[in-house]
């Protein structure tokens, strides 16, 4: 009985096994590989979009950097990430306090980045540290007194076309004080968000 009641349901599933479908055990078409080439291939291109759009991105819009240097503290500190708006100087001038990254006039293969102090055509003034333009002194409330120098620097007007930028570091940066004021051709970008460290995650200022 117990032979016969074993051997029962091993006929029936062998009984359907035999009845399964044809194309269960019918080997792939030649073609069947297709599907798979049209995965890679929108995989493919799904990714080559990816990139293009990030290069138009970082070439255009926005590019995320690392800050060397000490001339922008106390706002930027050294080794800092923050995001340059590529594209607001499209449709807007450069304005007074901007911080702004350019290329080194006297070698373009470098950037730096400053604050817009004067504009074209403005009359700069330095006297023991203090700043003014047009025969007014600048308020500069971004200014840490610990960072402050004695510089003096006889008016100078701005050409046309140009900017003179200074860090707000004023006692370690170089800037228009030194190599003149910058073409407005070199400035590429304006400092808009400090993305690192976490605690001073915020709008550049």
């Amino acid at each position: 009985m117990s032979e016969i009641d074993g051997a029962e349901p091993q006929e029936q599933l062998m009984n359907l096994e035999a009845n399964a479908p044809v194309e269960s055990v019918v080997p792939p078409a030649p073609g069947a590989s297709l599907p798979l080439l049209s995965a890679a291939w929108d995989l493919l291109h799904d990714v080559s979009i990816t990139v293009l759009f990030c290069f138009f991105i970082v070439t255009f819009v926005a590019q995320p950097v690392r800050v060397q240097g000490a001339s922008m503290q106390p706002r930027i500190e050294d080794n800092e990430r923050i995001l340059v708006n590529k594209f607001i100087y499209r449709f807007q001038g450069v304005q007074r306090g901007d911080v702004v990254v350019f290329y080194y006039p006297r070698d373009p293969s470098v950037s730096y980045i400053k604050r817009v102090i004067g504009l074209p055509g403005d009359r700069v003034e330095i006297r023991s540290g203090s700043v003014s333009v047009n025969g007014t002194g600048l308020e500069e409330p971004y200014l840490s007194p610990t960072y402050r120098d004695g510089y003096d620097m006889p008016e100078t007007v701005v050409d046309r076309g140009h900017y003179f930028v200074m860090g707000d570091h004023r006692s370690s940066s170089m800037d228009s004080r030194s190599f003149g004021s910058v073409p407005e051709k070199y400035i590429y970008g304006k400092a808009a968000f400090c993305v690192w460290p976490i605690a001073k995650t915020g709008p550049v200022r």
